[in-house]
């Protein structure tokens, strides 16, 4: 059989049990066609890049698929059908992935580093020092040098 990766976005006014029900779904239709979904993963409710149907958020979805063709075949078309599905995207590969994918990786990496200020012992975190306090601050924009008029009326040479 035929390795498959399938990530599919659905709407963001649906609930997160009803996003996986939907893989569930899909997942159905792929084991009735002779398939096995080996992998299925919830991303979670995520920013899109730009506006798709006027969706700002999506419920991202990964199925990972070992199957024949028609089966996926099947699948993409009931994902076309349903409203719920704003976008998917099969990919062939020549094995699956075991463990957790990337985009689970990265959150978890997310998850476990420190919180800002506890790498360094609160030092670099946000406080400042003590002398630092008294130290006058410097002044921002246009006050303390090149402008936006810096340069105009200088009588240059052109």
């Amino acid at each position: 059989m035929t390795y498959y990766e399938n990530v599919f976005i659905a709407r963001q006014d649906i609930s997160q049990p009803q996003a996986e029900a939907l893989g569930e779904a899909f997942a159905k239709v792929v084991t009735d066609l002779g398939g096995k979904v080996t992998k299925r993963e919830y991303w979670g409710l995520r920013n899109l890049a730009f506006r798709i149907k006027k969706n700002r958020k999506g419920h991202y979805l990964l199925l990972n698929i070992d199957g024949p063709a028609a089966a996926v075949h099947e699948m993409e078309r009931q994902m076309r059908i349903n409203e719920d599905v704003v976008r998917y995207l099969t990919v062939r590969v020549d094995e699956l992935e075991e463990g957790p994918s990337a985009m689970m990786r990265a959150r978890d990496q997310r998850d476990e580093r420190p919180e800002r200020g506890e790498r360094f012992g609160g030092r670099f975190g946000g406080e400042r020092e003590r002398g630092d306090r008294d130290r006058p601050r410097r002044p921002r924009g246009d006050e303390g040098g090149a402008g936006k008029d810096a340069g105009v009326g200088n009588g240059g040479d052109l």
